[in-house]
C-alpha cells in the first residue's frame, strides 16, 4: 500500500488542475422508471414529437391496460416555448397521470420519432406536413432520410 504521506510535490512549478469534481448527469424520474423494463401491465407508452429532430414541442403518453389491447387512456402534452423533455411543469403532469392510471411500466423512445402535427387532423391523410419538412423524407424511427 502506497504512503500518500511521503510523496514529493514540486512547489516550484504549481500544476494548474482541474478540481476534481463528480458530474451528475440528472436523470428524469420518466427516464429512470422507463429503465426498470417490463413490470406488468399497465403499460405507459411514451413519444415524443417535434418539427425536427432536436426539440420536442409534444408528448403522447398512452396506457395500455393489457397485451394487445387499444389504449384506455390517451394524453397530449404540447409547447411551443420549452422542450417538453425537459420542462418540470409538464414533466410533473405526466408522472402524475401515469400514477393515477395505476401504470407498472414504462415503455419510450430514446428519440423524437416524428412530426407534432397530425395525419388526417392538422393536414390531408397521405401527404407530408407542409409546417415540417424535417420529417418529409425520413425514417421517423432510426431518423435517416430515406430517399
Amino acid at each position: 500500500m502506497k504512503n500518500t504521506v511521503d510523496r514529493l510535490h514540486n512547489t516550484a512549478t504549481p500544476r494548474r488542475e482541474p478540481p476534481l469534481a463528480m458530474k451528475f448527469k440528472r436523470q428524469s424520474p420518466l427516464k429512470k422508471k422507463a429503465r426498470r423494463g417490463f413490470r406488468g401491465y399497465p403499460v405507459a407508452t411514451v413519444a415524443f414529437y417535434g418539427p425536427d429532430d432536436r426539440r420536442a414541442t409534444k408528448v403522447a403518453v398512452g396506457v395500455i391496460g393489457a397485451e394487445g389491447a387499444e389504449p384506455s387512456a390517451l394524453e397530449r402534452w404540447v409547447s411551443a416555448e420549452s422542450d417538453v423533455r425537459t420542462d418540470p411543469a409538464i414533466g410533473l403532469e405526466i408522472l402524475n397521470f401515469i400514477e393515477s392510471q395505476g401504470v407498472k411500466s414504462v415503455v419510450m423512445a430514446d428519440r423524437i420519432i416524428g412530426c407534432p402535427h397530425e395525419e388526417g387532423t392538422d393536414y390531408p391523410d397521405g401527404q407530408s406536413c407542409p409546417h415540417c419538412p424535417f420529417w418529409a423524407h425520413r425514417d421517423r424511427w432510426s431518423g435517416h432520410v430515406l430517399h
